[in-house]
């Protein structure tokens, strides 16, 4: 059940600094577009996420033309970008296996679109190209598509090694693949309805973030459409901190054994495994919530902490999109919470989905694992962790 996974750019590489260097000629200085014209409202909302380490306001560019290119879309049609001309079109770069930061990435999209409504909708255009060296085939950009309800969102592009490298370049952006593991700029392009590039992005590592992401993107999409459509503002963009393991926390029970409110905090041990529904895209997501399901077992007998699963909604494409998996897998012996903000994992640590932490009663992590583990292996580790912390 080990997945290929897609790497945040957290830590810079030299590689990394060279593209970074790239991108930065092509910009000019953030804040030229400035507070001009603005209300005071907006001002106070741009200052707000300028101060949020968990968002990227925008780097405004040039507005030189969009490089072109013609890939394959998820049903296997040609695309051009010029096909679009007369939208505006949201470029995202998203590995079509990433567990990481790519479904924040996509989910923070649609989003935008929602907040600007369905007239404004049909002026836009989202777009994804393929950063995935090792998953180029149009099945993959389908899978990515269809786990995450996004067949009719948008189109993903594909093509060859050397068609895909081409649109790499053209944009900046870096790609590197090891030993299975994607590394990639999370980087999203507005493109205005004339072609040109205004504003590009680049997605950050937290879950609470999503929303707020999404509420830039909306803001920089209605500068670039007729009328300038006012979106809904639904969040404020000051930074959210995450609720670490030493702070109580009640989340919503919305399956498995439990109900009404879940407890995490300092208390009691417990494992905690952060998961989504689109995780089943490329490891068996049944399979392992049964292997926390006898884990569950092996912990009553041998006094070992027992599991909550939390289901990372901001990355949900819907918010029952688990309840099917829930049932695949049968009764399960724990109980699962939602966590609707994302500071959870955030506090936590979390950086890819499924999550596994193990918590003292002290609200110290003992010990991280990413990805699933069976119920002997689950066993042997929380035994090991909580034996080496004395947090039992």
């Amino acid at each position: 059940m080990t997945a290929r996974r897609s790497l945040p750019l957290i830590a810079a590489s030299a590689a990394v600094l060279v593209a970074a260097v790239v991108v930065i000629a092509l910009v000019i200085t953030r804040g030229s577009a400035g507070s001009a014209g603005q209300s005071p409202g907006a001002q106070g909302a741009a200052a707000a996420a300028e101060k949020n380490p968990l968002v990227d306001p925008g780097t405004p560019l040039l507005g030189t033309p969009a490089p072109g290119f013609a890939l394959t879309d998820q049903f296997g049609h040609r695309v051009t970008l010029s096909q679009f001309r007369g939208k505006a079109v949201v470029l995202a770069f998203v590995d079509s296996r990433c567990t990481t930061i790519c479904p924040l990435t996509t989910e923070s999209m649609v989003e935008a679109v929602r907040l600007l409504g369905p007239r404004a909708a049909a002026e836009i255009q989202l777009l994804g190209i393929d950063a995935n060296p090792d998953a180029t085939t149009v099945a993959d950009v389908r899978a990515y598509s269809r786990t995450h309800q996004m067949m009719s969102s948008w189109r993903f592009l594909t093509g060859t090694r050397r068609q895909l490298a081409a649109v790499w370049r053209a944009y900046h952006v870096y790609v590197a693949a090891s030993h299975g593991n994607i590394d990639h700029e999370p980087a999203i392009y507005l493109i205005d309805p004339a072609g040109r590039e205004r504003t590009l992005y680049l997605t950050q590592m937290a879950y609470a973030a999503v929303p707020q992401q999404a509420q830039l993107l909306a803001d920089g999409l209605s500068k670039l459409l007729p009328g300038h459509p006012r979106p809904r503002h639904l969040v404020s963009l000051r930074y959210q901190p995450g609720i670490r393991p030493s702070a109580a926390v009640s989340l919503p029970a919305i399956g498995g054994s439990g109900s009404g409110a879940v407890r995490l905090g300092p208390g009691r041990a417990r494992v905690v495994v952060f998961a989504a529904s689109w995780v089943s895209e490329v490891s068996d997501v049944p399979a392992g919530l049964r292997a926390l399901n006898a884990y569950q077992q092996h912990a009553a007998a041998r006094g070992l902490p027992q599991v909550v699963l939390v289901d990372e909604l901001p990355t949900e494409p819907s918010p029952d999109a688990l309840a099917a998996l829930l049932h695949q897998a049968g009764q399960l012996s724990y109980p699962v919470a939602a966590d609707s903000s994302g500071r959870v994992a955030d506090g936590y640590g979390v950086t890819d989905l499924p999550w596994i932490t193990v918590v003292s009663a002290r609200g110290q992590v003992a010990y991280r694992h990413d990805g699933w583990l069976s119920a002997a292996a689950l066993t042997a580790a929380v035994g090991k962790a909580l034996g080496a912390s004395g947090g039992r």
